[in-house]
C-alpha cells in the first residue's frame, strides 16, 4: 500500500491524484498507456492491465507501476485485477475501464467481441467495485466509450451499437448511484491516433483521420475532467454540439448521416 500520502479527500468533488490508487485496463498502448503514464507522473500508483502481457510489463516498469496482464473482457480476471489493486494498494479510487475493441467485421463472432470486450468488461468491473464503493460512498470510474456511442459510427454496426450500450451503462450508473458518491464519466473521443485508428478501414480512415487528435491530448482531457464530475468527456468538443442536433431533430440529424454515407460511397446525395 503506498505510504506518506494521504487517501483523496471525498469532500472535494475532483480526484486528487497525488497518492490515488488506478487501475487502467487496455493499458499496454494506446489512450491507456497515455492515461497510466499521465496518472503515474502526478503522484498516483498505478495498476496496468492489458491482454498483451509484455505489453503491459513494459508500461509498468516505465511508470513504476504493477502490471497485472489478462482480459479485461473475462469476469474472473477482472476480480483477480480489483483484487490484486486492493492488495497492492489497499483500495481503487479510479476505475479506467478503457479496454475496447474495433471488430473487423459483422459476423457472429464479431458481434460477440464488441458486446464482451466494449461493453461487458464495464459491467464485470462495477459488480466489483461497487460493493466497495458504496460503503466507503466514494469511488470513479472512467469508462472509456467513443462518440460513436452518442452518435454512430458509419460502416462499423457492431462497434456503434456496443459503444451506445456502453454510454447506457455508464449513464445508469451515474443515474442510480451519483448521491452515494460514485463519480461515474464517459470518455468519448472521436479519431485519436492510435493502433485502432491506424488498423481501421477505410471509411473509418476517412471520416476520423482528418482531425484525430494525439493520445497525449485525451490525456489532458482526462485530468482536466478528474478535477470536477462532469459526465461526458470530450476530446473533440464539437461532439457535445451534434449530440444535441441529433437529440434536437433525429431526423434531420439521419438525413445528414445518410448523405455522408453516400459520399463516403462515391455516390450523389439524395434529397433532404
Amino acid at each position: 500500500m503506498p505510504t506518506g500520502d494521504r487517501p483523496p479527500d471525498p469532500t472535494t468533488s475532483g480526484l486528487r491524484l497525488p497518492g490515488a490508487a488506478v487501475v487502467v485496463t487496455g493499458a499496454g498502448s494506446g489512450i491507456g498507456a497515455a492515461l497510466a503514464e499521465r496518472f503515474a507522473a502526478a503522484g498516483a500508483e498505478v495498476i496496468v492491465n492489458d491482454l498483451d502481457a509484455e505489453a503491459a510489463q513494459r508500461v509498468a516498469e516505465r511508470i513504476g507501476g504493477y502490471a497485472c496482464p489478462g482480459d479485461a473482457a473475462d469476469p474472473a480476471a477482472v476480480a483477480e485485477l480489483v483484487n490484486l489493486a486492493r492488495r497492492r494498494l489497499g483500495r481503487v479510487d479510479l476505475y479506467c475501464a478503457n479496454a475496447g475493441v474495433v471488430p473487423a467485421d459483422d459476423t457472429d463472432a464479431g458481434w460477440e467481441r464488441a458486446w464482451r470486450i466494449n461493453l461487458m468488461s464495464h459491467v464485470y468491473a462495477a459488480r466489483e467495485l461497487l460493493p466497495s464503493w458504496l460503503a466507503a460512498g466514494r469511488g470513479r470510474l472512467l469508462v472509456t466509450a467513443s462518440a460513436a456511442g452518442l452518435l454512430t459510427m458509419l460502416g462499423n454496426a457492431p462497434y456503434a451499437v456496443t459503444k451506445h450500450a456502453a454510454v447506457s451503462f455508464a449513464e445508469w450508473l451515474r443515474a442510480t448511484y451519483a448521491h452515494r458518491g460514485l463519480v461515474v464519466q464517459v470518455l468519448c473521443p472521436q479519431g485519436v491516433r492510435t493502433p485502432m485508428l491506424a488498423g481501421a478501414d477505410a471509411m473509418g480512415s476517412a471520416l476520423l483521420e482528418a482531425t484525430a487528435v494525439t493520445v497525449d491530448q485525451v490525456a489532458d482531457c482526462v485530468l482536466a475532467a478528474l478535477t470536477d464530475e462532469r459526465f461526458l468527456v470530450l476530446p473533440h468538443p464539437e461532439v457535445a454540439a451534434w449530440y444535441a442536433n441529433r437529440a434536437a431533430d433525429p431526423d434531420r440529424w439521419l438525413r445528414g448521416m445518410n448523405r455522408l454515407q453516400q459520399q463516403t460511397e462515391g455516390e450523389p446525395d439524395g434529397k433532404g
